[in-house]
């Protein structure tokens, strides 16, 4: 997904102020990356075996463990929350930030920035918390902001209905189509699904806290504007 533009017509920069917020999450979690062990940069964490351990000390440290988390340590109820700030890789961090910008920013600026930045890290904290539920005897760490993104995912689609993405699809040789945001969701919603029935037996793939967090993320923005969802954006001035 690389362009965002909603049903009025114009780029959503021409709203009121800029998503702060949503740059502020992009930046802390490529910052908290960079000079983590994950990102292979940080010559403090060393090289081979000894990076890779100190990859899973870091991981199981800030991350979710399952198991762990219903054992009542103190700091375990905070793990959902940190976990959100932890990438494994390039690949992990850099599909996510690409979602959270490209969808983050018209959400923010249509909830608000507190509203936004509250719901960004509820949604996420729950999605991680329903995970961990459906699999509590998991020593499998997991990480990442896809709880949370995911809901930013939900929130749109109620949002935004009228939408449309510019998207590259690697079965269609990386062509960019342009589509109704809700039909690029949805479809992402199914491989979601889809992939989840294919995980049972692998609890380390989050496809559940995507799936919690799509549908926490929808309900809340249903819940909270209703009807009024673009209403307030059909106006060429509004």
């Amino acid at each position: 997904m690389i362009e965002t533009s909603s049903g009025r017509d114009r780029p959503w920069m021409a709203g009121p102020g800029r998503p702060w917020v949503t740059y502020g999450l992009i930046v802390s979690c490529c910052l908290l990356f960079v000079i983590g062990p994950a990102s292979g940069l940080n010559p403090g964490y060393g090289t081979g075996g000894r990076l890779v351990e100190a990859q899973s000390t870091y991981f199981e440290r800030w991350g979710v463990v399952p198991s762990a988390l219903w054992n009542g340590a103190p700091d375990q109820p905070l793990a959902p929350l940190t976990a959100l700030f932890v990438h494994g890789n390039w690949l992990h961090l850099l599909g996510n930030m690409l979602f959270l910008y490209v969808f983050g920013a018209m959400t923010e600026e249509r909830m608000g920035r507190v509203q936004f930045a509250v719901f960004y890290l509820v949604t996420g904290y729950l999605a991680l918390l329903g995970y961990a539920a459906a699999h509590a005897d998991s020593a499998q760490t997991l990480v990442g902001a896809s709880g949370s993104i995911s809901g930013v995912l939900g929130a749109f689609l109620w949002l935004f209905p009228r939408a449309r993405v510019t998207s590259l699809f690697p079965f269609l040789f990386f062509l960019p189509l342009r589509f109704p945001a809700w039909a690029v969701l949805i479809f992402w919603v199914a491989l979601q699904w889809l992939a989840a029935r294919q995980a049972d037996d692998r609890p380390g793939v989050a496809y559940l806290a995507h799936l919690v967090g799509f549908t926490l993320g929808f309900l809340y923005a249903w819940g909270r504007f209703g009807r009024r969802a673009e209403r307030s954006w059909a106006s060429p001035g509004g």
